[in-house]
């Protein structure tokens, strides 16, 4: 299946450990990569796959080592390169119908017209492990996430079979990996993460999933935005989903909700509301309407001051502490992936930059909940990676978990029976903003 506009595709680092475990190739594992590979191509999506060495890359190293007595740094990664490549030819020739016939060895050029679903990388040059490369490609083909498949559930703050107090991570930022991995790189080194690949990970700002690939259920799990196991490697250390959560480095997370403490902050916050209050009026004219993520509630305030019989809800008490006395009986303290309102409540519901907050295991839950509310319309203002004006003018916004790109949104949406995404009239172009027109589907009865 090939795709006439690709979108961004998952870079997946498929660990030697999993293709050659004990020197013998384990196909059980490759048929069951196979059969879910393709299965989410079906589906539209686009892989990488980069293959490491594992321990027949060790085997190799160590004979060598028994020859000759020693060798150089170089000479080892280079016998751990060529592993890599044998692994990646055997991915090449299981995908070989739907992957592009060159596999990628040289990270300094892209693949040229590439249009299958999948392509095939293995390792590039010494220095640095498969860890880099999938990096390095994650950045050029603008990929989302990438998936770092190895034989450990999760990582742990020290070796588990050398320390039985050794505690499992469920989330740590770069700078923090960095403390565990260190800052160079050796041959052979066996650990989560390559400390290179760490380096430039956290420059580009890229966010990675640490998992075993034994599971192939987790591993689906995790491409379609399901609840997962194993541990998140994120740009920054605030989390702005709906639970208090305490990151590796035992510091608690940010709150999401941003003070506008400026006589001119205040105005515009309040205009832009206005607007956005007008404009709703005025293109859909609402009944009952319901802000999600409604912070201090200026845009429910502008919404019934228009007639309309609005309503919010923010997970956060400071917000609601926050909120004007004359709307704080119209919002309450709410998670919307769990919607304190029964179904078909609202005719408009709303979010406001809002879901790319969320951790992506949460996303399709929360906008689920959205639809479920709704008996009609459902717009959501995301911001995306294309609305380049939050860089030039504001900096970057540590609060965004989830920054992809549109048409991950758009696949998304279009995934999900009980809506139809709808063109709005009027939009800001991409560089500002990325706002989506959802309408509910009329239910069988």
């Amino acid at each position: 299946m090939f795709i006439k506009k690709p979108e961004p595709p998952i870079v997946i680092s498929v660990g030697g450990s999993l293709i050659v475990p004990n020197g013998g190739v384990d196909s059980v594992f490759l048929s069951k990569l196979n059969k879910l590979i393709r299965s989410e191509v079906i589906k539209g999506r686009r892989f990488i796959l980069i293959a490491g060495g594992g321990n027949i890359a060790r085997h190799y190293r160590d004979s060598g080592k028994k020859v000759i007595g020693t060798l150089s740094d170089e000479d080892l990664d280079w016998l751990g390169i060529h592993a890599t490549r044998l692994n990646a030819h055997l991915l090449r020739t299981i995908f070989q119908d739907i992957a592009n016939p060159r596999i990628v060895i040289n990270y300094e050029k892209k693949i040229a017209n590439w249009i299958e679903p999948v392509a095939i990388g293995a390792g590039w040059k010494p220095g640095w492990s498969t860890d880099y490369d999938a990096v390095i490609l994650a950045r050029d083909y603008k990929a989302n996430v990438i998936i770092n498949l190895s034989n450990i559930d999760v990582v742990y703050d020290k070796d588990p079979k050398k320390f039985k107090d050794a505690k499992p991570i469920e989330r740590i930022t770069w700078a923090d990996m960095e403390k565990l991995t260190g800052d160079k790189w050796s041959p052979g080194l066996n650990i989560p993460f390559d400390p290179i690949a760490t380096q430039l990970a956290k420059q580009i700002g890229i966010t990675a999933i640490i998992t075993s690939g034994h599971d192939i259920k987790n591993l689906q799990d995790i491409i379609e935005g399901e609840p997962f196991k194993g541990t998140v490697v994120m740009p920054f250390r605030i989390d702005s989903s709906f639970y208090d959560r305490d990151y590796y480095s035992g510091r608690k997370s940010g709150n999401r909700i941003n003070r506008i403490d400026s006589v001119i902050g205040k105005s515009i916050h309040n205009i832009l509301n206005f607007m956005r209050a007008l404009m709703t009026k005025i293109r859909y004219n609402p009944k009952k309407c319901l802000d999600i993520g409604c912070g201090n509630g200026i845009l429910v305030k502008w919404l019934r001051f228009f007639g309309v019989d609005a309503y919010g809800i923010d997970f956060s008490p400071f917000a609601l502490e926050m909120a004007d006395p004359g709307v704080k009986r119209y919002i309450k303290l709410g998670d919307i992936t769990k919607i304190p309102y029964s179904n078909d409540s609202f005719d408009h519901v709303i979010t406001i930059d809002l879901l790319q907050k969320l951790e992506r295991s949460k996303i399709k839950k929360a906008i689920k909940e959205t639809i479920r509310v709704s008996n009609k319309y459902i717009v959501h203002k995301i911001q995306t990676k294309e609305n380049a004006w939050f860089d030039i003018f504001h900096g970057p916004d540590y609060s965004n978990l989830s920054l992809f790109y549109k048409n991950y949104w758009e696949k998304l949406f279009s995934s999900m029976e009980e809506i139809m995404i709808k063109k709005i009239s009027f939009n800001m172009p991409v560089f500002f903003e990325t706002k989506f027109l959802l309408k509910k589907k009329a239910t069988k009865k």
